[in-house]
């Protein structure tokens, strides 16, 4: 997929903010062989205000909540769809210390960026929970509903600028599947990527792009507030509480779901892994992390260890197959 040169300049810029902000990394972890107890940080592989980042400073008020962890903090490291972060956690081989939010986003950006470090050099905690896609524009668009949308892509499938997470994340792959749904060339929409569901925000308010895409989160607050306009959720089944017709109930069969997990530097020992395993299952034991999912409409579905593992397995080469079906790598 031909890959614009402003594209390739705003790319340039995260390599550059990814490679600052490992001093960052290097200052909020603890000592070489300390406790994950005692302190622990949580790289958030994007900017701030988006999914990630989301999932990292839940998971941060709910170890501080119970005292699971004396000193949970959160760095942020975007870029890449997650794989500056993936590899800047893979620069502290041995250390327990620091964990990575990953999910589904990263294995798009493994795949399109042909990422020389994948999941598969991390060591598996756990997935915690499924987050959910929704597409929506501002309350003064001309676009109503997601047949006006489909209506005016079919007319011009570059004219109307969709913006939303990384490339080859899960924004750009469900983006690509409703194209595809919809009769459109997936390689023809005019996709237009940022480091977080934050600045899809700015963009779509700013009307730089005139549909955005991201987790149900990020524009949860101006859905409420009635500053956007939901079109549809890339859900299974309708979300309690949100009424707004998934893709499916209007004739659509997108429903990819955006799981969330954490994943450890490589070279860490057995016992440490351990530490890490059960450090996050008391986590999503207490009524803190309960709260969090309820809230965020989130969808809760643990796996640890070996199992998680598995799956990071498996996952990987179904991502990276939808992406090549879509004609995105």
């Amino acid at each position: 997929m031909a890959i614009s040169p402003t594209l390739l300049r705003t790319a340039g810029a995260l390599v550059v903010v990814g490679a600052v902000t490992v001093a960052g990394i290097d200052a909020a972890r603890s000592a070489s062989g300390s406790d994950a107890r005692a302190k622990l940080t949580l790289i958030a592989p994007a900017a701030a205000g988006g999914g990630w980042d989301l999932v990292a400073r839940e998971s941060q008020q709910a170890l501080r909540s119970d005292g699971i962890v004396n000193n949970a903090q959160v760095v942020n490291v975007p870029g890449a769809g997650g794989t500056i972060g993936l590899s800047q956690l893979d620069n502290l081989s041995g250390q327990p210390t620091t964990v990575m939010i990953t999910g589904t986003v990263m294995l798009g950006g493994i795949a399109i960026n042909n990422s020389e470090t994948t999941l598969a050099d991390t060591v598996p905690i756990a997935k915690l929970a499924e987050d959910f896609e929704v597409f929506v524009v501002p309350k003064d668009s001309p676009i109503q509903n997601l047949e006006d949308m489909i209506e005016a892509w079919r007319a011009n499938p570059g004219g109307l600028p969709i913006g939303g997470g990384s490339l080859g994340g899960i924004d750009h792959i469900v983006a690509g599947q409703l194209a595809q749904e919809a009769d459109i060339d997936p390689a023809a929409i005019n996709y237009i990527a940022y480091s977080g569901g934050g600045e899809v925000l700015t963009s779509l308010l700013s009307n730089t792009v005139g549909v955005a895409v991201s987790g149900f989160n990020d524009f949860r607050d101006q859905i409420e507030a009635g500053n956007v306009r939901a079109l549809a959720v890339a859900s299974p089944e309708p979300l309690e509480g949100f009424d707004v017709d998934t893709f499916i109930e209007q004739g659509y069969n997108v429903d990819l779901v955006n799981w969330r997990g954490i994943v450890a530097p490589p070279g860490i020992s057995d016992e440490d892994r351990q530490t890490l395993v059960d450090i996050v299952t008391e986590m999503v034991e207490t009524e803190q992390w309960a709260t969090a999912v309820e809230r965020n409409r989130w969808k809760e579905s643990v796996l640890t260890g070996d199992e998680f593992g598995e799956f990071l397995e498996v996952e990987q080469t179904r991502i990276t197959g939808i992406l090549e079906e879509l004609g995105l790598v």
